[in-house]
């Protein structure tokens, strides 16, 4: 435990002066956020169901773009740039067990995730008065959910990528169009019913819809869909990465 500890505080320290990954974890959603609530304002009513408006949509559509910017992005190219270092094998020859370097990667990019989940939501409440319908526990086993399936598709993505360079590129593909097109940045019901059409078959997409879900209170019985397609690629990432993965 104690060398979890420790390399956990290495790997933060590692995340933090990373400038790239500080600010699309910490700073992009916030202003987002911030901006789209100038813009749009959070009036219920209008294109919106109930008795919620355009910011009580986005936040937790905010916070899985976050999610997806970590698993997608910040993961494979850290992963990708400590293979090319050498510091993987490294790693792999001492005592540790290859666990520790992982569980201690993905305790900080899971707790930095949810900072920027907290800081988005303060944000939103306090300038926007951002309305809740779900529960809190729903919520936190959602992120969860959606975190541990979008880092296996990272480390996937680490696992294949010959280079860090390689792994920004794929990273970067995928996740700004599915920014774009899965309701995460901009929400499908202003969207063209054929980019909605398109956007089903965005893994990001059904992770935008169970958070928004279990945020207004439908419960996960009302995302098996949301569910079956989080769980796949959780179980995906998991098979193919284990098998794939490269020390060295």
């Amino acid at each position: 435990m104690k060398k979890l500890l420790a390399l956990t505080a290495v790997q933060a320290k590692l995340f933090i002066r990373e400038p790239a990954a500080f600010f699309f974890t910490l700073v992009f959603p916030v202003l987002l956020i911030v901006m789209f609530g100038l813009v749009f304002g959070n009036e219920p009513g209008g294109m919106f169901p109930g008795p919620f408006g355009y910011i009580d949509y986005s936040t937790p559509a905010m916070t899985v773009l976050i999610i997806v910017s970590i698993g997608l992005m910040s993961l494979p190219i850290q992963t990708a740039t400590a293979r090319e270092n050498r510091i993987l094998r490294r790693f792999r020859a001492t005592p540790l067990h290859p666990a520790t370097y992982v569980g201690a990667t993905v305790i900080v990019y899971f707790l930095m995730a949810f900072v920027g989940m907290v800081m988005t939501i303060l944000v939103a409440e306090f300038f926007f008065g951002l309305r809740f319908g779900g529960n809190w526990w729903n919520v936190a086993a959602g992120f969860t959910f959606v975190s541990a399936a979008f880092f296996s598709a990272g480390y996937l993505i680490a696992s294949v990528a010959s280079t860090a360079r390689v792994a920004q590129v794929v990273g970067q593909m995928l996740f700004f169009p599915m920014m774009f097109l899965s309701g995460a940045a901009i929400p499908l019901q202003i969207m063209p019913e054929g980019v909605r059409r398109v956007a089903e078959l965005l893994p990001m997409t059904h992770g935008v819809k169970l958070m928004q879900n279990l945020w207004f209170g439908q419960g996960w019985s009302g995302s098996l869909t949301h569910v079956l397609v989080m769980l796949a690629l959780l179980v995906a990432g998991l098979v193919l990465s284990t098998r794939l993965f490269r020390w060295e």
